[in-house]
């Protein structure tokens, strides 16, 4: 009956099959929808009548799927006044139009290498046309890497594990050999297959070892993650002190154990470097504002916080801002700053304003300058707590980009400000942070305003968290980092190397088989 429907209405049933796939990524975790969604559209694919055809079921797909797995960008557009907040309705939509295209090249490209039936040769080909079209979409118009498909396995953290060899995008393309397996075996043996590999994955995951928060003694150096749980639409511009109360009200108090103090991005409403002229600071003076966050802190203490730098023209007029995080010392001093190198598009600035502006568009977060790139990653030397690498917010969703390559740090902090996400964003930011640990062998820290701030071992595993929408803290020890995995000293190249292997078994499958 359904492939009788699929064959009657192929567009409708690509699309129906994308948007159950997104199904498979947090939160709703269905991941086993998502291989056999996948089975399916293969299925759609090898049976296209053209490479017209296949490369229209594969966008349709597309469609399908982001819509769904990027509804929360609706959200967005509910926290700014320069556009209809309805524009939020159409937006995941517009976003999907685009991001579409990269299943549909891969629909064509395989199209192009089947042979008459489905055999695991034309599988892994797929497979590797995925890995090199999902590579692409991380970096073409400045990337965009939300949920590659490998992520769905991050609750399976077996399986997720291989990313330390292989990466997201390799994991991406062993997940696509899985779900297009099921086309290959015969229909008894897939079953008893699918049956099987439920069975020894569960089996897995409850026998896998999870990384334990190491003790904390009166002495041990401590991390305090602080989530104040102030939402998008409780702050504003003037909101400095009231956001500085929430955040001093949760920081805890020094004792004798170092501690170092987190904050997250886009909280701090305050200017806190010296030297700007003062019709910026109006009546909160930087340094004030600083000897009131160093009160917070013990004489080996320190405060790592998101903020807003600017620069300047000639006539003292701001020409940009920065979007960066701040080291704020015992004694007042900013120590270090690191300022984001990977910038939201549509948010953090306008691409192309010459042609958007005069149709009514803006960007979304609020202002009336753009922000600018920072240099990329970098590690901040910390007295006490040793080097610490920092990712802002979307940054930690690009695979084998998030490290600094001359400085590997202990930890990597991700600050971010995820009450724009809705209830879909923040658990799938997590999990991407969660992929981000399981590829370096690093231990991500992540600080948000409403949720979810987490403490993620080297391995992937949640140490502690505080939940969505919820005012809390996290006393934690440091986790240790691991060894730098394959993935870390290689990078993407695993990915090529995955995909080449995928072409060459294809290769030698396909001359056997003559």
């Amino acid at each position: 009956m359904l492939q009788t429907f699929a064959r009657r209405y192929p567009a409708f049933a690509a699309l129906l099959l994308g948007a159950a796939a997104a199904c498979g990524f947090a939160p709703l975790q269905l991941f086993v929808l998502t291989l056999a969604c996948f089975a399916a559209w293969m299925w759609l694919v090898h049976d296209a009548p053209t490479w017209k055809t296949a490369l229209w079921r594969g966008w349709v797909f597309g469609v399908g799927h982001f819509t769904i797995n990027d509804n929360w960008f609706q959200h967005a557009f509910d926290f700014q006044d320069k556009m209809p907040p309805v524009l939020g309705y159409v937006a995941p939509l517009a976003l999907a139009l685009y991001l579409a295209v990269y299943p549909a090249l891969t629909a064509a490209i395989a199209w192009r290498l089947r042979a008459r039936r489905v055999d695991l040769a034309w599988v892994m080909l797929f497979a590797a046309a995925w890995i090199a079209t999902e590579w692409v979409r991380s970096w073409m118009f400045t990337g965009y890497a939300w949920d590659p498909l490998g992520v769905i396995w991050v609750p399976v953290q077996p399986v997720a594990l291989l990313a330390r060899w292989v990466g997201t995008y390799g994991l991406s393309g062993l997940t696509v050999v899985l779900a297009g397996a099921v086309l290959v075996m015969p229909r008894r043996s897939t079953m008893l297959a699918c049956g099987g590999a439920i069975a020894a994955l569960l089996i897995s995951q409850a026998l896998s070892y999870r990384a334990t928060a190491p003790a904390l003694t009166q002495t041990t150096p401590r991390l305090v993650v602080v989530q104040p749980n102030v939402a998008q639409d409780e702050r504003g511009e003037s909101d400095g002190e009231m956001m500085l109360q929430r955040l001093s009200a949760l920081s805890g108090r020094p004792g004798a154990a170092p501690r170092l103090l987190l904050w997250p991005e886009g909280v701090v409403r305050d200017f806190i470097e010296d030297g700007y002229p003062t019709w910026v600071y109006g009546d909160r003076s930087p340094s004030l504002i600083r000897e009131r966050m160093a009160a917070l802190l013990g004489p080996r203490d320190l405060l790592l916080t998101g903020g807003t730098g600017l620069t300047f023209d000639r006539t003292g007029d701001i020409t940009a801002g920065y979007n960066s995080v701040f080291a704020i010392t015992p004694e007042a001093r900013i120590a270090a700053r690191y300022d984001k190198a990977h910038l939201v598009p549509y948010g953090e600035y306008l691409p192309m304003p010459w042609l958007l502006k005069p149709l009514g568009l803006a960007r979304l977060v609020p202002g009336d300058f753009d922000f600018i790139a920072g240099p990329g990653p970098r590690t901040l030397d910390t007295p006490g707590f040793g080097a610490i690498g920092v990712q802002l917010c979307y940054e930690i969703i690009f695979s084998g980009r998030v490290v600094d390559p001359t400085h590997r740090p202990r930890l990597l902090f991700n600050p971010s400000n995820d009450a724009w996400f809705g209830r879909w964003g923040p658990p799938q930011h997590l999990a991407q942070a969660r992929m981000r640990a399981i590829e370096e062998g690093l231990p991500v820290v992540r600080a948000t305003p409403t949720g979810i701030s987490a403490v993620i071992a080297a391995d992937g595993t949640l140490l502690a968290t505080v939940p969505h929408m919820e005012a809390g803290a996290i006393e934690a020890a440091l986790p240790p980092p691991a060894p730098p995995t394959l993935f870390a000293r290689a990078g993407n190249l695993m990915a090529a190397i995955v995909a080449a292997a995928l072409v060459a078994a294809a290769l030698v499958l396909r001359r056997r088989t003559r």
